[in-house]
Order: C-alpha cells, then structure tokens, then sequence
C-alpha cells in the first residue's frame, strides 16, 4: 500500500473567520461536567484478531492533541477485549506509563535500557493494573538524554525496530502501541521506524492542523528510506465539542482532506478524559459509563476492524498468527 498518492498533504486550518464568529460558543469552567453528557452502559466486545501483530505508532508532534490518552485508552480497550496488548512508551515524560500504573521513577529498566543498552523488552514489559493482557515498556526521565548518547551509534534509529522484532518472534502479541514525545527527534524516529502504521489524533481546535504536512512528510521519508511498511493508517478526532462551529468545521475539513483514513468515531471533549490520568487510570476504568470511555471504546473496536486482516498490517515482524480468523470475547 503506497502513501504517495493515496493520502494528500495538507497544511490547513479553517478559516479565522469561524474562530471569531459569535456562533462559537464559549464553555464555562463550570458547566465542563456536562460535556459528557449520558453515556450508554458498558457492552462486551468482540474484536478480531489481527493475521499478524499490528504495530502501531501514535504521533503528532503538536502537543496537546489527546495523544498519550488515545494510545493508553486504545491499549485498555483493546486488552478488556480479550487481545494482548504491548504498549512502548518512548516519551521521556513517562505519561502513558503514569497512566497505565507502572512505575517509572529514573532507573527503572525500560525503553532507555532497550535503546541503550539493547536490553530484551521481554525483561523490562511490566503487566499493567488496568486490564489483563496488558503489558508495558516504562519511560523515565533517563530517556531525555538517549537522543544524546546515541548521535554517533551506527543504526541509532533502527535500535527499536531491532528490539521488537526480536521480541515478536518469541511473544503472542496482537497489538504494540507506541506513545510518542510531541517531536520528530530520534526517539519519534525509533518509533517510525519500528511500526507499521501512524494513529493521528487531531484535535477539534483551530491550529490543529498545523504540522500535519511536515508529519506527513517525515512518513514518507521514512517509508523511503528505512520502513518501506510505514503508513498513515488511522486519524482520530479528538477533544469534539458538537456545541461549538468551529469543533464541526475542523471535524469536516479533516474529512474531506483525509477522508479514507479518518474514523468514523470522535472522542468527545470531556473532564473524566482529563481526570484519569492524573489518579494513574485510564478513563475506561476511572469512569467506565462516561461519555469519553464508551467513544474510546468504540474507537478501538473501529480501529481493530480496520486493516486487521490488512497484509501490510505487520510485515516488519514478520509473525504471522495461525488462527488470525478467530475472535477474542471480553
């Protein structure tokens, strides 16, 4: 599946227009509660089993775009499914590990020891409090100085890529998600390299799109040079606020801009998103019945179905599941 001419770049924003217009509607401090509004019980799902292990990496250099909280929310969802689920957090702020419950105080083993010291991810995944079959690779505050450390390395960038096919030969793993710092560094790099397709979240904001282009970009550099299997597989918006112009506006132009890839799911704007991590939960188990958990749900059951049995799904392991055809239950 080639990107070049399948998915356009583009370096938009609605117009100012919509920003200033009075039919944006201003949300008070104090009414944020009610953005999540009634939310439907929690269901089982049923989600199939990818034919090999999908690797996922989310990224947006932009900060503030819900990118942690959707790899760590995807990563829950997918687990409370029944699959098995690795997440890799290569940000140096530790946030994903925060919010799966890992400890990641400096010198704990984890991404800074598989990328420096080639340590098997196998010996330093921790199992995640939040959903069976859910492990994690730690960040610390260690992994702030590897870009550093590893600028005369030869093949710096492909030290990820290495770990984790090695780990995927000996590890039944459905699913890797990568969370990344909000930069194109090496460590974005490593993680470019070592998957197989980009989650984009994108915020219902004005500037949301800004940078789009340059990520767009970097994937195409990448898949040139050294992951021909890299892909824009997925964008989801994120932060929806169906009260004001502009979250709608910027929700359509992305679909018209990126319509193949865009999910038909939209997380909404919500407080109990925002709370989770902050007591090392994800929402899906900090407010199950919320609005924001049950999108994030339906989010991950929408992605597992997109590309699962895709051919191109996880190449770079070279793992193929025998009984791909088969469904997991939660």
């Amino acid at each position: 599946m080639r990107m070049t001419n399948e998915v356009p770049i583009y370096d938009g924003a609605p117009k100012r227009a919509a920003f200033d217009s009075p039919d944006v509607l201003e949300v008070a401090e104090s009414s944020a509660d009610s953005i999540d509004g009634p939310a439907a019980p929690t269901v089982p799902l049923t989600l199939p089993r990818p034919a090999s292990p999908r690797t996922v990496v989310v990224a947006n250099q932009k900060g503030g775009v819900g990118k942690t909280t959707t790899a760590i929310n995807f990563a829950v969802a997918l687990a409370m499914s029944g699959l098995k689920v690795l997440v890799i957090d290569t940000d140096p702020q530790g946030n994903a590990s925060t919010a799966l419950g890992i400890d990641h105080e400096a010198g704990t083993p984890g991404t800074y020891e598989v990328l420096l010291d080639e340590e098997d991810i196998g010996l330093v995944a921790k199992p995640s409090p939040e959903a069976p079959g859910l492990e994690v690779v730690p960040a610390t505050i260690d992994l702030s100085g590897a870009e550093l450390q590893l600028v005369d390395v030869k093949g710096r960038e492909r030290r990820l890529r290495k770990a984790l096919r090695k780990y995927l030969k000996n590890h039944d793993v459905d699913y890797v998600i990568l969370d990344c710092p909000p930069s194109l560094g090496l460590l974005t790099l490593n993680a470019l390299v070592a998957a197989d397709e980009v989650l984009l979240p994108i915020q219902c904001e004005y500037y949301a799109l800004e940078g789009v282009t340059q990520l767009m970009r970097t994937i195409e550099a990448v898949r040139h040079a050294m992951n021909k299997e890299l892909r824009l597989g997925s964008i989801l918006m994120t932060m929806f606020d169906g009260r004001t112009r502009l979250s709608t506006q910027v929700d359509e132009e992305v679909r018209t801009h990126f319509a193949r890839e865009t999910m038909s799911t939209r997380i909404p704007r919500s407080v109990r998103v925002s709370e989770a991590p902050s007591y090392s939960r994800s929402v899906l188990t900090y407010e199950p019945t919320s609005a924001g958990a049950v999108a994030y749900r339906e989010a991950a059951a929408e992605f597992a179905k997109r590309h699962a049995c895709d051919e191109h799904s996880t190449n770079t392991s070279g793992v193929k599941h025998p009984d791909a055809s088969d469904t997991k239950k939660g």
